[in-house]
């Protein structure tokens, strides 16, 4: 077996780390912290406008499908079951879909296929 390799003594933390990456290194060193600091921002706007922005204008946009939920529109639930909403108490829907009647939960509708005739007799 081979012996173990010496250590040299030093260990670098994330404290090191950071110092090492604010230190100017050289005559052309130019801004170390702020350059950091406005790719960090930069990457931040990006992140949101990219991820956090359009996932909030469609968890908007749900939220308005499921308040306008009538009696008689086609849903398809989360788990892809295709009904006709027959009743709406509070957080739950009743769905008939072919003979038989479920209950599922609100949130659980992930899209309304078609409006319901009372729905499309009046006008919008």
């Amino acid at each position: 077996m081979a012996p173990p390799l010496p250590s040299t003594g030093t260990r670098m933390t994330t404290l090191g780390l950071f110092a090492l990456a604010f230190a100017p290194s050289g005559q052309n060193a130019g801004g170390g912290l702020a350059v950091f600091v406005l790719q960090i921002a930069a990457f931040i706007a990006i992140f949101y406008f990219l991820l956090i922005r359009p996932q909030r204008r469609q968890q908007a946009e749900h939220k308005q499908l499921l308040a306008s939920l009538q009696r008689g529109d086609q849903i398809v639930t989360s788990g892809g079951i295709i009904g006709e909403v027959v009743h709406i108490k509070d957080d739950q829907v009743t769905v008939r879909s072919g003979e038989s009647k479920l209950v599922v939960s609100r949130s659980g509708i992930a899209n309304i296929v078609n409006r319901g005739a009372a729905a499309e007799a009046k006008p919008s």
